[in-house]
């Protein structure tokens, strides 16, 4: 099997990375912890005129996909990047909404979350219980344990979270109930299949952020009158940070390619303890001086355990890289 991207593939990820080099991005994201979403959504607007969430909905639906190689390597890049919002959780409403097979729903929603000019938030039964910004976004979905889509009301009291990006609340009760049944149980669990692997996307980007920050900082940063990146104590750290992440690399791939549910879970669990290592290696080189919000490392830093636990804990996806298969 090859884990290899293509050359079309490796140029749509150029892209956004050109794109999002562009942006002011960690400007964006301290905007956005304080409730300002103007230029998260004129990011998120850019973002979507690349067909980035066109991907992951089929062309029955005016999508280009689904196509989940390329997803996460999209995401990848909007982990690097550090982009704020329910970019996962927006994606993941695309694929439910796409596998429901109701067409007047798909059709009601997919337009606008396809073209950016609507963004969605998404809980599902297996996944965390709180929405993730749900001030911020146009429609709130969520589906119960007893299998009903409900397009729930504004969100709750937000709560605390270590990412002061992630801006979290418990789904309100109640409102329009869009369908019910086996069918959206069975969407849920692939939209949930798909949550998890572009958050473990996510968590790649992060941790290569945070790897290549930290090396960079480890050749300007002295002691002594020497570079700490000449220490061999600190080669041998930056260099296990880096094998962790490559070997994540190739399960993440693996589990794009397949949508197996171990593979998905082995992906997430590799990748987000690969960049909460990450953020551990680089808070322990930078020393004190990496505690301090006015570095924009901290963004990273911030990101790396909320993203660990989101969409499957190290504990939950290890239950489920273990659970038997029937073959």
């Amino acid at each position: 099997m090859r884990f290899q991207p293509t050359e079309e593939q490796s140029d749509f990820a150029r892209t956004l990375r050109s794109l999002l080099g562009a942006a002011d991005v960690p400007a964006t994201v301290r905007a956005w912890a304080d409730g300002d979403h103007a230029p998260g959504l004129a990011l998120w607007s850019r973002l979507a005129d690349t067909g980035l969430f066109a991907l992951a909905a089929p062309e029955e639906h005016d999508g280009l996909g689904p196509l989940p190689v390329e997803l996460a390597l999209a995401f990848v890049e909007l982990g690097r990047a550090g982009v704020p919002g329910p970019v996962v959780e927006h994606a993941a409403a695309v694929v439910l909404l796409a596998a429901l097979g109701d067409g007047a729903v798909a059709k009601r929603f997919l337009p606008g979350l396809l073209a950016g000019g609507a963004l969605a938030t998404l809980t599902l039964p297996d996944g965390s219980p709180y929405a993730l910004d749900a001030d911020a976004a146009t429609y709130r979905l969520t589906v119960s344990a007893a299998g009903e889509l409900r397009l729930a009301p504004g969100g709750g009291q937000p709560l605390a979270s270590l990412d002061p990006a992630r801006r979290l609340s418990t789904p309100q009760p109640g409102g329009e109930l869009l369908a019910a049944g086996p069918a959206v149980t069975a969407a849920a669990g692939t939209a949930l299949r798909w949550a998890r692997l572009l958050t473990a996307a996510q968590c790649l980007g992060v941790g290569e952020a945070l790897l290549s920050r930290t090396v960079e900082y480890a050749k300007q940063r002295t002691q002594f009158g020497t570079p700490i990146g000449t220490f061999q104590a600190v080669k041998h750290r930056l260099a296990d940070t880096l094998l962790a992440l490559e070997f994540a690399r190739p399960l993440l791939w693996a589990a794009a390619l397949s949508l197996e549910p171990g593979e998905v879970a082995a992906a997430k669990l590799t990748a987000g303890e690969a960049a909460y290592g990450a953020a551990l290696t680089a808070l322990q080189l930078h020393g004190a001086v990496g505690y301090t919000q006015e570095l924009d490392l901290s963004l990273w830093l911030r990101k790396s355990r909320p993203l660990r636990d989101a969409w499957g804990t190290p504990s939950a996806c290890r239950a489920e890289v273990l659970q038997p298969r029937v073959r």
